[in-house]
């Protein structure tokens, strides 16, 4: 089966900087999109970035110019790099998957929390 398991979240403060990563495991993903949301409790999931297989990659507004998202097909990964990083970007980070004509996203993975004291 599917398994998204991401890495990399803590505490830091405003202007630092971050690396999350995501491992997906159980099938090839040479065809689908890998991303990144966020989401606050009690507010929707927000959608941060998302990269093809060729590498293409597409951002948030709110995240454009300071993060940058990358992917490694040999190994299955995503990560996201976040540079100075602001306290509205506190939330519970989550990896998912989708295959490149699904409409919703497939599989996430289980968050990991972040946390930018001001």
């Amino acid at each position: 089966q599917v398994q998204l398991v991401e890495s990399g979240g803590g505490l830091v403060q405003a202007g630092g900087s971050l690396r999350l990563s995501c491992v997906a495991s159980g099938r090839a993903f040479s065809n689908y999109y890998m991303a990144w949301f966020r989401q606050n409790p009690g507010e929707e999931r927000l959608f941060v970035a998302r990269i093809a297989s060729s590498g293409n990659a597409y951002y948030a507004d709110s995240v454009k110019g300071r993060f940058t998202i990358s992917r490694d097909n040999t190994k299955n990964t995503v990560d996201l790099q976040m540079n100075s990083l602001k306290p509205e970007d506190t939330a519970v980070y989550y990896c998912a998957v989708k295959f490149w004509s699904s409409a919703e996203y497939d599989y996430w993975g289980q968050g990991t929390q972040v946390t930018v004291s001001s």
